[in-house]
């Protein structure tokens, strides 16, 4: 770690249990490089620019329980990145500004992991599909993200006070970035009161209040219209019957 290197070590010894590359430069890791390495155990990328994993990076590595992806450049968490590392027990992508996206199935496979770490992202919404299947999960970590706190957050909320005595979270220091009148509003502050008006439903009388409030007001521009037109014509005739006078 901290050699200000812009790729990884082409070759390590093949009983690595270990391996820090972390406060480098590297932007991108082979297809396949970990598939050696069935010893490794703790995998420590902080603080480089990578902005993807390459497909089956993971293989092989069947041990592996620690992976460290923070202060990287991370957009997206696609659908089966971690599914090859079954064994994760802790994953931390904290501190991806640019991480905007997780896949529903980004963490399936993962019955085994306790510990997720998406802080200080730049996650608005994450689909509550991501995170039923981690049925070990005992600590999650979501402050630090811009979260839209719409009818779409209902079902996360939900979710969090039912685990909240028995996974450790950091979802009071999470809050709400928009809409407006909730910005700054820390997550579970947010009651089901709060989403009333996402469960509002119309009934028959109101669509037929509703037609023929419409209704109303088209006879009524209708009647101003004639009126407007009747009085503008006898202005004119008015008018023009003074002209001839003088």
């Amino acid at each position: 770690s901290g050699q200000r290197l812009f790729s990884v070590p082409p070759e390590l010894p093949l009983d690595t249990g270990n391996l820090s590359l972390a406060h480098n430069r590297i932007a991108s890791i082979p297809p396949g490089y970990l598939g050696c390495y069935g010893q490794l155990r703790a995998l420590d990328l902080r603080n480089n620019s990578l902005a993807a994993l390459p497909a089956g990076l993971f293989r092989g590595a069947r041990r592996l329980a620690h992976p460290d992806l923070s202060y990287n450049n991370f957009s997206l968490v696609p659908a089966d990145m971690f599914r090859e590392a079954s064994g994760l027990l802790r994953l931390d992508l904290s501190h991806n500004p640019g991480l905007r996206r997780v896949h529903p199935q980004a963490f399936r496979g993962l019955a085994q992991l306790r510990e997720l770490d998406l802080s200080y992202g730049g996650l608005a919404a994450i689909s509550l599909d991501a995170l039923e299947g981690l049925p070990g999960l005992v600590g999650l970590r979501l402050g630090g993200n811009p979260w839209l706190c719409g009818c779409a957050m209902e079902p996360l909320l939900k979710w969090l006070r039912g685990r909240i005595q028995r996974c450790a979270s950091d979802s009071q220091q999470a809050e709400c970035w928009a809409p407006p009148e909730v910005a700054g509003a820390p997550l579970l502050s947010l009651t089901e009161e709060s989403f009333q008006a996402c469960h509002l439903t119309l009934t028959l009388d109101d669509y037929l209040f509703i037609a023929f409030v419409g209704f109303v007001v088209s006879i009524a521009s209708v009647a101003t219209n004639f009126l407007l037109g009747i009085t503008a014509n006898c202005c004119h005739r008015w008018s023009k019957a003074s002209e001839d006078e003088d």
